[in-house]
C-alpha cells in the first residue's frame, strides 16, 4: 500500500524528521565519535579528568551515563532514518503491522510512528 498523505504533507513531516536527525547527531558528537565502519553508529569518547582517585571515579561515571545517552540517541536516529526511508519508499503512514493507514493526528504527534494505535495497544498490552 502506498502513503496516502499529501506531498505537502510528507515535505513537512520530512523536514521536521531532518532537523530532528540533525538535533541527534549534534548531541552525540558532544560525547561519541562516528563509527566509519556502520552508519548510524557512534563510539563513546573516554573522558579524561585527570590522574586522581575522585577524577578516575567520576570519568567512570560520565563514561556510563554517556553509553546510556549513546544508545537512547541512536534508537532515537534508527527510528527517525526509518521514517526519512518510508516517505522516500512511499510507505510512509502505513502501519508495519496491519496495513491500515495510520492517523495523521498520530503521526504529527510522534513522526517516527511505524504502527497504528491499536496494533501499539496490542503490542503494548494497553487496554
Amino acid at each position: 500500500m502506498k502513503t496516502p498523505y499529501s506531498q505537502d504533507f510528507l515535505d513537512e513531516i520530512k523536514k521536521a524528521l531532518n532537523d530532528q536527525k540533525d538535533k541527534i547527531v549534534r548531541q552525540l558528537e558532544q560525547f561519541a565519535v562516528k563509527n566509519p565502519a556502520k552508519a548510524g553508529d557512534f563510539n563513546t569518547i573516554f573522558p579524561a579528568y585527570g590522574e586522581g582517585e575522585d577524577e578516575n571515579a567520576e570519568e567512570v561515571a560520565t563514561y556510563d551515563t554517556n553509553l546510556q545517552l549513546e544508545d537512547t540517541l541512536e534508537s532515537e536516529l534508527r527510528d527517525v532514518n526509518g521514517a526519512i526511508s518510508r516517505i522516500e519508499q512511499g510507505t510512509y503512514g502505513i502501519c508495519k503491522y496491519c496495513g491500515n493507514v495510520i492517523d495523521e493526528k498520530r503521526l504529527r504527534a510522534r513522526p517516527t510512528s511505524n504502527t497504528d494505535v491499536s496494533c501499539k495497544k496490542a503490542i503494548t498490552q494497553e487496554v
